[in-house]
């Protein structure tokens, strides 16, 4: 199982910060980034999965695909966000996390505004 595999790269990881953090404290930061490299490409067959599974749903259902990419980018987009701004939190650098935070918000909003605009659009062929 992967989770089992994930965890003991944690579990791991957080016991070489924490030896890491009592000689060179800022060598604990790239064990956080490596460490979440490796579980993010551990879980990216997972993800190909996920995508795979999205886009044959869509095609059933006959929604744009279109759609769907701009999902799944919005997805992508809000699981590195969170990836950059746990690092920047655990490195001490809130201001920055919170900045970090806003740009992927920001991001997200406007890749979004083609679903909005066609909801928008399908509300008033509706409305009278």
């Amino acid at each position: 199982m992967e989770i089992i595999k994930i965890i003991g790269i944690s579990l791991i990881a957080i016991i070489i910060a924490v030896i890491i953090k009592q000689y060179k404290p800022e060598f604990a930061v790239y064990i956080s980034i490596a460490t979440g490299v490796i579980i993010l490409l551990i879980c990216t067959n997972y993800m190909a999965n996920i995508i795979n599974l999205v886009e044959t749903l869509a095609s059933k259902v006959n929604i744009n695909t279109q759609f769907i990419k701009i999902l799944i980018k919005i997805t992508g987009i809000a699981i590195l966000t969170e990836f950059a701004v746990s690092i920047c939190k655990d490195s001490g650098e809130t201001a920055i996390a919170s900045k970090t935070e806003i740009g992927g918000k920001i991001i997200i909003i406007s890749m979004s505004m083609p679903i909005i605009e066609a909801l928008i659009n399908t509300i008033t062929k509706v409305l009278p």
